[in-house]
């Protein structure tokens, strides 16, 4: 369960990212860091990258179900995030590319789980469930439409959305190449199988044929009666 490692790595970087953004304060050890402000842009690569600080009420990548469905997402990722680590738990010894596009996916889950459950009572502006995934990540990619709404960027995401979308390509990645790995194991075998029943053949004809030498010869030495 070591692998249970890259999941508390993806999961510390991004909510050490996330608080870089926007701020925090511990009055009792009179810590204050005001971060960044909502909607503030900070360039990195010109338009091309960019740290654009927004709170995202919904899903990955911007998507917003509804405020009717947020107590629903929360508890679903709660579920997701268990039967990640129990199905983890029974891959152990499996193949270790599995193991690893799991512990991203699971990360990524548990830090956005963090932002929904937590950051409203945090900062004091909603219940448990009911907070706001902070999003930064702003690159520009190229234009495209989902759900109805178009984008000249790609939608703002943060370190958990990446990692679970790291997870995703490498499980996608080793589900072919495993498949591929079976389909042609399955030939070796039918191959094996093949070479095995065409040798069992040859055996049996050649024990039929000196079968029927050994009845000649004993044929020959019988004697003819008068």
């Amino acid at each position: 369960m070591r692998i249970l490692f890259v999941s508390l790595a993806v999961i510390v970087t991004d909510q050490l990212s996330k608080l870089a953004v926007k701020g925090f304060s511990v009055p009792f050890l009179k810590i204050n860091y005001d971060g960044m402000y909502e909607g503030q842009r900070i360039h990195v690569l010109g338009n091309f990258f960019r740290i654009t600080f927004i709170e995202n009420p919904g899903m990955a990548f911007g998507f917003d179900p509804g405020i009717n469905f947020k107590l629903w997402i929360s508890v679903f990722s709660i579920l997701a995030s268990v039967g990640l680590i129990v199905y983890i738990y029974k891959v152990r010894n499996q193949n270790f590319t599995l193991k690893l596009s799991l512990a991203f996916i699971l990360g990524g889950a548990i830090g956005n789980l963090i932002d929904r459950m937590f950051y409203g009572v945090f900062y004091n502006y909603a219940p448990v469930f009911y907070g706001y995934v902070v999003d930064f990540l702003d690159f520009d990619f190229f234009h495209f439409s989902i759900f109805g709404k178009t984008f000249d960027r790609w939608p703002i995401f943060n370190v958990a959305d990446a990692a679970v979308t790291i997870g995703l390509i490498i499980l996608l990645f080793f589900y072919r190449q495993n498949q591929k790995n079976e389909e042609e194991l399955n030939g070796q075998e039918i191959s094996a199988s093949d070479e095995l029943s065409t040798e069992s053949n040859k055996v049996e004809d050649n024990g039929k044929l000196a079968k029927g030498i050994e009845d000649d010869e004993t044929n020959k030495g019988k004697e003819i009666p008068l």
